[in-house]
């Protein structure tokens, strides 16, 4: 089974120097990477004073984080390519791809929130939800052929490559057949350098959640990574992402194969130790995303929510534990992600405990913790992707 880390770096009310935010990070890249975890993975957030999300770019983070380790698999949960010009985030990537020597791993995602889609880019608004995905299926489209494709061009809704009526006259870049018109001299394909070290391109990832996510996924040769659902509520989930993808391939895709689960994790000694030292903050971290997401999606099948005079009257530490928290001692933890892989045959889990408010050094010795007493465990699964 494979392990990765979701490094979703906060800073509750700003109290720390960015730096230090910044160095925590690395001390967890370089514990995880001299430790058989498998990836790492940094997320994309905006505009977040409250100090809840403070990683505003997940490529330049990560490129830091190559920097400092050597083995492990750099990725991006997400990259929200509807906020960026999909050329230069191919070459961004492409760069770190070689920067990293190979291990980079690229998530991909639509966006979430109005106050950052609206003012990164208005057409990306995800009350508009038909535009947004039309816009995000249209950035990683030009994403792929820079990356695949020795010269691209591209014509849709919200793109066009090249722009029409360029010439680019140069004796020292005659032009092409595969690039230039021969008649008008106008420039009729782009050539992306570099192209990625991986071949044909890092492996994609889709952050997904609702049902045209997860098809838009399975049939667009992404792997899909959930989130929040309890384990018994992911399972439909992952039947759909296993019909559509076989479909789509033409070949029985196995249930589980090209899925991965993010958890939310705190392994101490016992089970109230866990709750003492983190359970402010993974429910503090909950109404932050729970206020505007609601907590629909942390239902058991076919359980009905009772109604509450407030949106998040049912929030607390009792009520999302067993739902999808590994929080408590490695005994417990280990059942829990069995119960994952004999369900649902999972074979990469994600998990982070460096949730707002919790002190640094505990969340070292609950990482330190699950790599000692949980990971030996649990085997590993070759995937695409994986280091000798």
């Amino acid at each position: 089974m494979r392990f990765g880390y979701f490094l979703n770096q906060n800073n509750l009310g700003l109290a720390k120097p960015f730096h230090q935010v910044v160095e925590e990070g690395r001390q967890i890249a370089r514990y995880c990477d001299r430790n058989g975890w498998h990836s790492i993975w940094t997320t994309e957030h905006h505009y977040g004073h409250e100090g809840l999300e403070v990683c505003a770019n997940p490529a330049l983070m990560c490129a830091d984080l190559a920097a400092h380790t050597e083995r492990i698999r750099i990725g991006q949960a997400a990259n929200i390519i509807t906020f960026r010009h999909p050329v230069q985030l191919a070459e961004d990537l492409a760069i770190l791809d070689h920067m990293s020597g190979g291990r980079l791993e690229v998530g991909i995602g639509r966006g979430v929130y109005p106050r950052e889609t609206m003012n990164m880019n208005p057409t990306a608004d995800v009350r508009t939800p038909e535009v947004n995905r039309r816009l995000f299926a249209e950035t990683l489209e030009v994403m792929r052929r820079a990356w695949t494709d020795e010269f691209f061009s591209f014509d849709g809704e919200f793109f066009t490559f090249p722009y029409p009526g360029i010439t680019f006259n140069h004796a020292m870049s005659p032009p092409l057949p595969e690039n230039t018109d021969p008649e008008t001299g106008h420039i009729t394909a782009l050539s992306v350098v570099p192209k990625p070290l991986q071949d044909p391109h890092p492996p994609l990832w889709q952050v997904v959640d609702t049902p045209p996510s997860i098809e838009f996924s399975a049939r667009n040769g992404l792997q899909a990574m959930f989130w929040i659902p309890p384990t018994d509520s992911l399972l439909p989930r992952f039947e759909a992402y296993r019909d559509f993808a076989s479909e789509a391939r033409g070949e029985e895709v196995p249930l589980g194969g090209g899925v991965a689960v993010l958890r939310d994790l705190f392994v101490t000694e016992t089970m109230a130790e866990a709750e003492r030292l983190a359970g402010d903050g993974i429910v503090r971290y909950m109404q932050w995303v729970c206020e505007y997401r609601g907590l629909g999606n942390h239902r058991f099948p076919g359980e009905d929510l009772p109604e509450t005079e407030g949106r998040l009257d049912l929030l607390s530490y009792d009520w999302l534990h067993p739902r999808n928290m590994l929080f408590g001692t490695p005994e417990y933890v280990a059942e829990k992600i069995h119960e994952m892989k004999e369900k649902l045959n999972l074979q990469t889990l994600l998990v982070w405990s460096s949730f707002p408010g919790v002190v640094h050094d505990a969340a070292m010795d609950s990482i330190t913790m699950f790599t000692e007493q949980v990971m030996p465990l649990f085997t590993e699964v070759p995937g695409p992707g994986d280091h000798a």
